[in-house]
C-alpha cells in the first residue's frame, strides 16, 4: 500500500520537476526572443534614421546639383558673351590697327610729299645759281624759290611790253630752269609802281610766251600776274611745288 503511494508521489514530483525545467526554458527562451526582438527594433529604428538621413541628404545632393547645374549654365553664359565680347573687341582693334596703318601710310605720303618739295626747292636753288651765277638774285620764301631783277632791264624805264634783246639770255636761262624742273608750277609777275595793272599783266604775259614758244616750257605751269610793286619795280619768277596735285593726293589718301 506505500510503495502503491509512493509512486505516485515519485511521478508527480519528477512531472513537477519536469514543468518546471521546461518553464525555466521558455522562461530563457521568451528572454532570448524578447532580446532579439529589441535588437531587431533597434537595427530598424537605426535603419529608418539612416533611411530618413539617406533621404535628406538625397535631398540636398540633388539641390546641390540644381544649383551648380544652374550655375554652370550662368558661367556657361557669361563665358559666351565674354567670348563674343571679346570678339568683337579683337574686331574692333583690328579695324582700329587698319584704321591707323592707313593713316600712318597717309602721313607718310604728306611727309614725304613736303620733303619732296622742300628737296625740290633746293635743287631748283642749286640749277638757278649754277645758270645764272652766285650774282643771280634768288631767294627762297614759303618752300618757293623767287628770281627776281630790275623791271627796266627788260622794259625800257619799266614801261612797254615788248622784253629788250639784252634780257633774252636771263629769259633763255630762267628756262633751262624751268625745263630741268618739269614738276614746279611757274609764277611770273610784273611789280610796278604806277598802279598800271594792265600794263604789268602784259609785261608778265611777254615773259610767258618767250619761255613757252621760243624756250619750250610747257605753258600749263605758267601763271602770269601783274601786281603793285610799292615803292620798288621789279620782274619775278616763282617757282613752287604743285600744290593742287598735292592737294588732290592728300585728298584722295583721306577718302581711301
Amino acid at each position: 500500500m506505500t510503495r502503491l503511494f509512493l509512486c505516485p508521489a515519485i511521478f508527480l514530483i519528477g512531472l513537477t520537476s519536469i514543468q518546471a525545467q521546461k518553464k525555466s526554458e521558455l522562461i530563457e527562451q521568451n528572454q532570448n526572443l524578447k532580446y532579439k526582438l529589441d535588437s531587431i527594433s533597434r537595427m530598424v529604428s537605426t535603419s529608418q534614421r539612416n533611411e530618413k538621413l539617406a533621404d535628406q541628404r538625397s535631398t540636398e545632393y540633388q539641390s546641390q546639383v540644381a544649383e551648380l547645374q544652374d550655375a554652370n549654365a550662368t558661367l556657361m553664359k557669361n563665358l559666351n558673351s565674354f567670348a563674343a565680347l571679346s570678339s568683337q573687341n579683337s574686331e574692333n582693334i583690328n579695324k582700329t590697327m587698319a584704321a591707323l596703318e592707313r593713316k600712318e601710310k597717309q602721313l607718310k605720303g604728306v611727309t614725304d610729299a613736303v620733303a619732296s618739295n622742300d628737296s625740290t626747292a633746293v635743287v631748283i636753288l642749286t640749277n638757278t645759281k649754277q645758270v645764272l651765277g652766285e650774282n643771280a638774285k634768288v631767294g627762297v620764301a614759303d618752300g618757293s624759290v623767287v628770281i627776281s631783277e630790275k623791271l627796266d632791264y627788260f622794259f625800257t624805264d619799266g614801261v612797254g611790253i615788248t622784253p629788250s634783246s639784252e634780257s633774252r639770255a636771263w629769259i633763255e636761262n630762267v628756262a633751262k630752269v624751268a625745263n630741268a624742273n618739269p614738276k614746279s608750277i611757274i609764277t611770273i609777275a610784273s611789280l610796278n609802281i604806277t598802279g598800271e595793272m594792265n600794263i604789268a599783266i602784259q609785261q608778265a604775259t611777254a615773259i610767258a610766251s618767250i619761255l613757252i614758244k621760243d624756250f619750250g616750257v610747257d605753258g600749263e605751269r605758267i601763271v602770269a600776274v601783274g601786281k603793285d610793286g610799292g615803292l620798288r619795280e621789279s620782274l619775278q619768277v616763282k617757282f613752287q611745288p604743285d600744290y593742287k596735285a598735292f592737294y588732290d593726293m592728300a585728298k584722295g589718301d583721306v577718302k581711301n
